[in-house]
């Protein structure tokens, strides 16, 4: 790890420390895919308390590390949601990753480009190739960080949950530089309520339009519905989602169904109510999904 290209060191002290530290995720190599331009990112806090960023163009991988002692191995990255408009990066983000490396388990949080057609050659791959180089940089740094390279998921959010399970379906399409033959596959992908399809009957319109523009050909729509994308060497996953969301829950019954028919291991946590965006707790639940998670990774 370059650590001359550290952004941010800040370790935290509580009954337990953890270090959380700041990397640009292409710290030794030109971010691919990209268009040189101003960088106009903005972060703001609105009346809701939610952290919004937005116009990501040079995108991070936050680590939150556990102390040596208390690791567990496991890791996971973290897409926060937001539309592929912008990244809810508190709640479904920081939050989350404290909560995890609480458990043990090292945490990432990946700030990842959000599709533009002015920063991007192509702007339907560009979150595709951050997510693919999160998981190559974790193994790339697997010891140091005390993470098994065997034990890295992913976990999103929403548009995140798409991003995600695009990672966990697609990984076998590299579209970054992977010289070393690093594996791009997570080991486990954590969906919370996600956008999984692309069809028009059961997807986010929203994120369809952020993420492929205006009127894209079925043949697109087709290749980012990640249920259509399912093999029988899809990562095992776990689904989250309220009944009430108004991103369909379809999204992940669809998607619950294409892993059984490939006989890939799926858990799943359907909540009768408690809406979209939740984050970390839903409000109509006694039933913290973040144990439920951790009880399954577990096993």
């Amino acid at each position: 790890m370059n650590h001359s290209l550290l952004l941010v060191l800040l370790c935290l002290l509580s009954l337990n420390t953890f270090c959380q530290t700041s990397y640009l995720l292409y710290e030794t190599q030109s971010i691919p895919n990209s268009i040189d331009g101003t960088d106009e990112e903005k972060s703001e806090i609105g009346e809701d308390g939610v952290l919004r960023i937005s116009k990501v163009s040079t995108p991070t991988l936050t680590a939150y590390l556990p102390s040596k002692e208390k690791a567990t191995g496991q890791a996971v990255i973290i897409c926060p949601g937001g539309g592929y408009w912008i990244l809810a990066a508190g709640h479904e983000g920081t939050d989350v990753a404290e909560a995890f490396v609480e458990k043990g388990i090292a945490a990432f949080v990946l700030k990842y480009r959000l599709p533009s057609d002015e920063i991007m050659k192509d702007k339907t791959i560009g979150p595709l190739q951050d997510a693919q180089r999160a998981i190559q940089m974790v193994r790339e740094n697997a010891n140091e960080w005390h993470v098994k390279s065997d034990q890295i998921g992913i976990l999103g959010f929403s548009a995140g949950g798409h991003l995600a399970s695009t990672a966990g379906v697609r990984y076998g399409d590299e579209i970054i530089p992977n010289p070393e033959k690093i594996s791009l596959r997570p080991d486990f992908m954590i969906l919370v309520y996600p956008v999984i399809s692309f069809d028009p009957e059961v997807g986010h319109s929203g994120s369809v339009k952020n993420l492929l523009g205006e009127n894209p050909p079925n043949e697109l729509l087709d290749k980012f519905s990640n249920e259509k994308q399912v093999t029988s060497d899809t990562p095992p996953t776990y689904l989250i989602h309220a009944k009430d969301d108004g991103v369909s829950i379809q999204n992940s019954y669809v998607f619950e169904k294409a892993l059984n028919q490939h006989s890939v291991s799926v858990q799943t946590l359907y909540y009768e109510s408690g809406g979209h965006g939740f984050g970390l707790h839903n409000a109509a639940s006694e039933i913290k999904w973040m144990d439920k998670v951790v009880e399954w990774l577990q096993k």
